[in-house]
């Protein structure tokens, strides 16, 4: 199945998530259960929050969301470094590449917004004195 909205982040957080359940299952297969979930859990949680994120109630509210789903991919990095230098793990290169792709949008997404919230505040404080 392949979902696209249309939304760069939100598309490429969906794939993402794709590939961390299969990296998941793979480390399931090798009985290591415990990391297995741990990066099911941080890698899906992710593309979730972006796109929770979507239908944010205030911008503030969208930028929180979004700064979730960064700690999320930082742990993710985390769990998935751990397997890559550990033995007897599958390789997790494609993934973390991905993963600083996403990082990076992440960051862009949320520097812009609250640039846009501060800007935003300012012109209304601005329309409000006159």
């Amino acid at each position: 199945m392949k979902e696209e909205t249309g939304n760069p982040i939100v598309d490429i957080t969906f794939h993402f998530a794709i590939g961390v359940i299969r990296f998941a299952e793979e480390l399931e297969q090798l009985k290591k259960f415990v990391i297995g979930r741990q990066v099911l859990r941080s890698g899906t949680a992710i593309g979730a929050l972006v796109r929770e994120a979507q239908t944010a109630e205030s911008r503030a509210d969208f930028i929180h969301k979004l700064k979730i789903a960064q700690k999320e991919a930082h742990e993710t990095e985390y769990w998935l470094l751990l397997c890559q230098h550990s033995h007897n793990y599958p390789n997790a290169d494609v993934l973390l590449k991905d993963l600083l792709s996403i990082q990076k949008l992440l960051s862009r997404i949320i520097s812009t917004s609250v640039k846009n919230k501060v800007q935003s505040a300012t012109t209304k404080t601005h329309s409000d004195s006159h």
